[in-house]
């Protein structure tokens, strides 16, 4: 997400021995959040999986957004999976 813009950055912090904890620095343009919705596709009981195929066809929000997908490549956004032409299950789509 830093890639594509989302967030400034991120970090790993150490809270006590064994236990570590992800910090996550938002973005803000004009004082207005970038991430407009986050919204979660796949679910434990329902998998949502794109193809290549599907991928290439399909712009959310006119190409504004984003999909995360996980793939054997990792977990990657929707325009890194095509460059690499890749499938794989849509964890959530970010505008």
């Amino acid at each position: 997400m830093v890639e594509e813009g989302y967030i400034e950055s991120y970090a790993k912090k150490e809270l006590r021995p064994g236990i570590s904890a992800l910090v996550v620095t938002l973005k803000y343009k004009n004082g207005e959040p970038v991430i407009v919705s986050i919204n979660r596709v796949s679910k434990p009981g329902r998998k949502v999986y794109y193809s290549v195929s599907d991928l290439n066809t399909n712009k959310w929000y006119n190409g504004l957004g984003i999909l995360i997908l996980t793939t054997s490549s990792g977990i990657i956004s929707d325009r890194k999976a095509r460059e690499l032409n890749v499938g794989g299950e849509v964890i959530c789509n970010i505008f």
